[in-house]
């Protein structure tokens, strides 16, 4: 009688045990993932962004539906430069757009026909020099809008702000209609295609 009553109690210590570790075991798995959640909304909301692109203004560089990663925190440290590709708010219009930078504060921008010209100097732009032949083959012009122009004529960047394109000259809503952009409105660098997948690909700052 007495060895059953002490089987009863070690069993009954047993139970308890394992019970506590489960309770333990538990406890650490929330723990985790707690600590997991947290650092999700760390990277995705000061650190890195995802942005769905809508419209063409970019091609051929990028194509709606594409999916980016944005580099929150790069223009933290430093300004953008010519040739990136941010992604901003526009704030009248409740939106955030991608274009690239075209020219910085103290820049003079011209742009006629085809041809850019910072500071007075012709730049050429790799990155859509493709589209511009074909334009020119075909006859007619990749740009339908100049600048400056009767809308904005003053052409220097001032300090705080830069000026942006869309890649698709011709199908742009960017500085030449909206004129200089505030740095404080630019959310990050777009660096990364991360969808569709055999499009992923680290994007080039020409």
């Amino acid at each position: 009688m007495e060895q059953e009553k002490q089987l009863n109690e070690t069993n009954t210590v047993d139970q308890s045990s394992v019970q506590a570790r489960k309770k333990n075991e538990l406890v650490e798995w929330i723990k985790a993932i707690a600590v997991a959640v947290v650092l999700v909304v760390v990277v995705r909301w000061l650190l890195f962004a995802p942005f769905i692109v809508d419209g063409p203004s970019m091609e051929p560089n990028f194509w709606t539906g594409e999916r980016l990663i944005v580099n929150k925190v790069l223009y933290d440290f430093r300004d953008p430069k010519p040739g990136e590709v941010v992604v901003f708010e526009v704030p009248a219009e409740g939106r955030d757009l991608i274009k690239r930078v075209i020219g910085v504060a103290g820049d003079t921008i011209e742009y006629k026909g085809d041809d850019l010209f910072i500071n007075g100097k012709k730049v050429e732009e790799p990155y859509i020099q493709e589209a511009l032949d074909k334009a020119h083959q075909d006859g007619g012009l990749y740009n339908n809008k100049d600048f400056p122009n009767e809308m904005l004529k003053d052409n220097k960047v001032p300090e705080g702000y830069i000026f942006v394109m869309g890649d698709h000259r011709n199908n742009s809503t960017d500085s030449r209609v909206l004129g200089f952009i505030p740095l404080k409105d630019i959310i990050g660098r777009a660096d990364v295609i991360f969808w569709p997948l055999k499009d992923i690909q680290m994007i080039k700052h020409h």
